[in-house]
């Protein structure tokens, strides 16, 4: 044989490596699957978990349905059965193996209507209705909530009386459709479109209670679907029980294992939110508590500091100025207000003196000869008439 140049070591993985990427590999693009066989060398274990193998003439694929599975899907499994499982593929490192985890099992015979399930699932998911980018988020405190289900159905009881333990708050809005028959599709087209118009509620939950296939087969419609996806309100689809997956689920902003578990996901706790205000409310107690005690003391100790003390005696330097010149200025006020009071006086006695009618106050009479005041007796003409005037009169005397 020709000499091979062997590559570098790191490029070579080992065992563990390659495995871990098989794994990573499987794990990933084979989710929830279904696929369909004959049992074969099933085998249950001490513990309650099934080992069985499903094959058909060309294949064969080791299976396991772990105990809890085993009881919730209440089965008798033996050698020979034809079903079709649904699971997850999974890839046990230690032999090397790769199985499928089971966690649905249903009798064959349902062919055509799984296969136009298929169908239209891979469909829709090349189209992107199924990707998350497309999804919204459910609002945390919904005011209005949405049905669409059946009036008279389990579903719509199951909704409305965890809705009023949880979230009392909310207002509910029924949608009649009915959820199986020939009518089914359109009407629940009717009604997601009819919330989604005129947007009077913030969530919307359509589904119903469990039952076979074909039972759920409105919820498959690709017309039920296209209305989820084109919805103006963020959608919860909760169709059948925990084992069953629905066209609407995989489209809808969440999915829900049942109606009840929908009403769940809908609204919130209101006890729980009462619990976690109350527990903020003592939160804030406390730090508000700490704070102030922290405060304090940063002020106590500034009040100690020598930064403090030196401005402080500074103030009290400057108060006690301002106090003296305040009693200076009181004083000086005082002072001048009294001067400018005796400077008055002084003015009032001079202009008294000055009165030119406080003679005739005194009783004395003044002389008057044609309109002059005649102060000496060599200005008086004897021949002239003249007035005499007192304090309180005047009279004129003619010659």
């Amino acid at each position: 044989m020709p000499d091979k140049q062997i590559p570098f070591l790191f490029d070579i993985p080992s065992v563990a490596e390659l495995t871990e990427k098989i794994k990573n590999l499987l794990e990933q693009n084979f989710i929830d699957i279904l696929v369909e066989g004959e049992t074969s060398n099933v085998n249950q274990s001490r513990n309650g978990h099934y080992y069985f193998t499903l094959k058909d003439a060309d294949a064969s694929l080791p299976c396991v349905i772990w105990r809890s599975t085993a009881q919730r899907l209440d089965i008798n499994l033996t050698d020979g059965q034809q079903i079709v499982v649904g699971g997850d593929i999974q890839v046990y490192a230690p032999h090397g193996r790769y199985q499928m985890i089971v966690n649905l099992v249903q009798q064959a015979g349902i062919g055509k209507l799984q296969q136009a399930f298929e169908k239209l699932k891979a469909k829709l998911k090349e189209e992107g209705l199924f990707d998350d980018s497309h999804k919204v988020a459910l609002p945390k405190f919904p005011e209005r909530i949405g049905v669409v289900t059946s009036a008279t159905g389990a579903a719509f009881q199951d909704i409305r009386s965890t809705l009023e333990k949880r979230w009392p708050l909310a207002d509910v809005k029924l949608y009649h459709a009915s959820v199986q028959g020939v009518n089914a599709a359109p009407e629940i087209v009717e009604g997601i479109n009819y919330f989604s118009n005129h947007k009077n509620v913030d969530v919307l939950i359509i589904g119903r209670g469990g039952g076979s296939l074909e039972d759920l087969w409105p919820f498959n419609e690709e017309s039920v679907a296209r209305a989820v996806y084109h919805c103006e309100v963020p959608v919860i689809s909760a169709v059948g029980h925990e084992v069953d997956f629905s066209i609407s689920d995989f489209v809808a902003d969440a999915r829900a294992a049942t109606p009840t578990q929908a009403a769940v996901l809908a609204v919130p706790d209101i006890n729980e939110i009462r619990y976690m205000v109350e527990d903020y409310t003592k939160k804030l107690e406390v730090n508000t508590t700490g704070a102030i005690e922290l405060y304090k003391d940063r002020v106590a100790n500034m009040a100690k500091s020598h930064a403090l003390l030196a401005v402080k005696q500074k103030m009290e330097s400057a108060r006690s100025r301002i106090l003296t010149l305040n009693e200076k200025l009181e004083h000086r006020t005082e002072s001048l207000v009294r001067n400018r009071k005796e400077h008055l006086t002084k003015l009032f006695h001079a202009l008294d003196k000055q009165n030119p009618n406080e003679p005739l106050e005194k009783g004395f009479a003044r002389v008057w000869q044609d309109g002059k005041w005649i102060r000496e007796s060599k200005t008086f003409k004897k021949a002239s008439g003249f007035e005499v005037e007192w304090k309180d009169d005047k009279i004129s005397v003619e010659k």
